[in-house]
This record gives C-alpha cells, structure tokens and sequence, in this order.
C-alpha cells in the first residue's frame, strides 16, 4: 500500500480473497467488509458450524471440570465413562488415547440444554493443528442472556492432553453484539503437542492439536520482526509498520487467517485512492483488516521508518512469502513500541487480558479463586 496522504486512524480494508485460503475453518467466506459505519461481514469465516454428529461407540457426559479435576455432571441419570469422548479427552477419533475421568465429586440439578447451544459456531475445525496462541472461540447467533451464560459455559466441555488448566471469558467481539462470544484459553499459551477436545453441549464435537510454538515479534521502534521458534529465536526481519496517526495495533494477535493475494481498497476506509490494488502473502491478525503482507514500499523504507496504513509490510525479495509459508493460524503475532492496544474481541486479542481480567468475565468464575479448571 502506498503511504497515507492523510492521518485517517484506519487498519481495515475491503478484501476479496483469491487464490487457497488456509485458516482452520471449515469453510471461508468471501465476502468483503462494508465500509466505515457500517457492521463489517466476517471476511475470515471463522466461525463454521459446529458438527452435530454423535460419535459412535462413545457417551457424552455434559459437564464442568472443576478445579479438583473431577467431572462435575450438569445433569443427573448420566455416568461417566472411561471413553474419551465421556472423559474429556483430547485424542482425536481413532486416536486410541484415553483419559480416565475421576469420580464425579456432586451432581448439578437437572436443567434444560440452552436452545442456543443447537446453533453454536466454533472457530477451530475438525483436525485441525493450530499455533500456540488459539483461543477456543464460540460464537452464538443470538445474545446469551446473562441469567444463561454460567448454565452455557458449563456445557461447554475443554479436555486436554497433556492435562492443563483454563476458563471461559465472555468477549465483545467487534462484529457481535455482547453477549455473542465466549472464548477458552489456559492461562499461558498452550503447550506444543496437546490435543484438545471440545464438547457443544450433548451433540457437537471438535478435536485439534497444538502444533510447534511460533512467535512474531514487531518493534515499530525499531521497524524490525523478530520470530521465534519453540523458544529459539530464529529469524530477524526488517519491516515498515502504521505511519504515525494510521499507527498498527500494538499488543498481542493471533493469526486468524492468511491468502496468497488480497484485493484491498483503500476507498472502503475514507482514504480515497490511496491504493486499489492486489497484495500477496498476506497473513491476518485482525478482523478489522490488518495484514502483514508483501508491500513494495517495504522494498524502500523497511527496517527504515513507517509508512503504512496500520499493516505490517514485508519486501518483495521473498521475505514476505517465507513469513508467510511458515506461519499457521494460531501463531502468535506481537508489536511493540506502537500506541493503542488492540481490542480483546477485534480477533483473538485475549491475551492482552491478566489471567485475573479474564475470568472477571466468566459467568462461572467471576468472584472465584484464580485458580484455572483443570481439564482431563
């Protein structure tokens, strides 16, 4: 993108996705985003339907993992099993891994499945392998109520292996209205290896995996990105970020998505035509539109000073096609020295929040210990 003539704040575009999108969805949208005040569609189609088949062979047990590790029902005349669908474990189907469940310690009165649950969406898909950073997030077409969400959340069953604590958090998202999001994280990244099992209520199923652990560190100061790889620094790019007044979002993102060639239009964010063109290798981090991605002007002023529009531009001698080939949804991007944190439902801005900020927006945690739930 060319530099901005004028300082308009604006880190979103309109985007027409070409080529083979690669998200952790089940399918992507290609609908652009609507301009300035209006409500942006979810370009990213992050949020697929979650399936609704029953697992063959195997009972579901709705319920809470409680602090202790033992499995709370949420309904009476249900016994737990050793299977891992039962037991919350994290194997994916025909994995052959199980985890035992301990004993349930007290039984929840019974209490009706919320109708809402039927039409949950889940952002990770079936098998997926996703980085480090991934937050389980689940979206609802319709608010939940309030008197509903701790009754919602402890339908919503996390099992991992390796065993490793997290909560749910009620998340504003920026294309939502409150009360439509609810997201799980553990309280530091996810371990490389885990499995993670999801349960939707009594129906729906998801199982991914943590894969390696990759983070992208952006210093505005210093127009520099710095990657690292299961604890190793392995790489040091020179980049050009938000010119002051369209500065990038600083704090930490997740990948959401990325596309070998987005069409972006400048003219969607009151910034007339300043660009209208195709960019490559553009890998997103949030769902108001920022990108690092290819950027000629990169070729000029990287590792020099910024002059973007609020994404991150990479040069045209193949660093941003390299970035852009290792990276995979869930990958940790993070920017230093610039001014504004990004908003925690603008994404998968999560972790930007204090283990304490996240469960005060837990229906079932809020006021509790700080403790994690562990998960089986």
């Amino acid at each position: 993108m060319q530099p901005a003539s004028r300082a308009v704040r604006t880190d979103h575009v309109r985007t027409h996705l070409r080529g083979n999108s690669v998200s952790t969805h089940d399918s992507t949208s290609r609908r652009p985003y609507d301009g300035p005040g209006h409500r942006p569609y979810d370009s990213t189609g992050r949020h697929p339907y979650v399936s609704t088949g029953r697992a063959r062979g195997r009972r579901r047990v709705a319920g809470v993992l409680a602090a202790a590790g033992a499995l709370v029902l949420a309904a009476t005349g249900c016994a737990a099993t050793t299977s891992s669908a039962a037991a919350g474990s994290s194997a994916p189907a025909g994995a052959g891994t199980r985890t035992p469940a301990h004993a349930p310690t007290r039984t929840a009165p019974a209490v009706p499945e919320p109708a809402v649950l039927a039409e949950a969406k889940v952002n990770v898909g079936e098998g997926a392998t996703v980085g480090v950073g991934m937050p389980i997030s689940v979206t609802f077409p319709r608010p939940v109520p309030r008197a509903q969400r701790a009754e919602v959340e402890r339908r919503l069953t996390v099992g991992t292996d390796p065993a490793v604590g997290g909560a749910w958090s009620w998340v504003k998202d920026r294309n939502l209205l409150d009360g439509q999001r609810v997201d799980y994280r553990p309280p530091a990244y996810w371990k490389p290896g885990t499995r993670v099992t999801l349960h939707v209520g009594t129906k729906a199923v998801r199982h991914f995996t943590i894969g390696r652990a990759l983070t992208a560190t952006v210093d505005v100061r210093s127009h520099t990105m710095t990657v690292t790889e299961d604890g190793k620094p392995t790489t040091r790019i020179p980049v050009t970020a938000g010119r002051p007044g369209l500065d990038t979002w600083n704090g930490t993102m997740v990948v959401l998505d990325k596309q070998p060639k987005v069409f972006m239009d400048s003219r969607t964010v009151n910034l007339g035509d300043a660009y209208h063109d195709y960019y490559f290798w553009a890998v997103h981090v949030t769902t108001s539109g920022t990108y690092l991605h290819q950027n000629p002007n990169a070729d000029t002023y990287a590792g020099r000073s910024n002059v973007t529009h609020g994404c991150v531009g990479l040069s045209t001698d193949g660093t941003a096609e390299r970035f852009y080939r290792r990276v995979i949804p869930g990958d940790v991007i993070r920017v230093t020295g610039s001014k504004e944190t990004v908003a925690t439902g603008n994404g998968y801005g999560d972790w930007n929040l204090s283990w304490s900020e996240w469960l005060a927006n837990s229906a079932v945690r809020h006021g509790k210990s700080g403790s994690p739930e562990r998960s089986q």
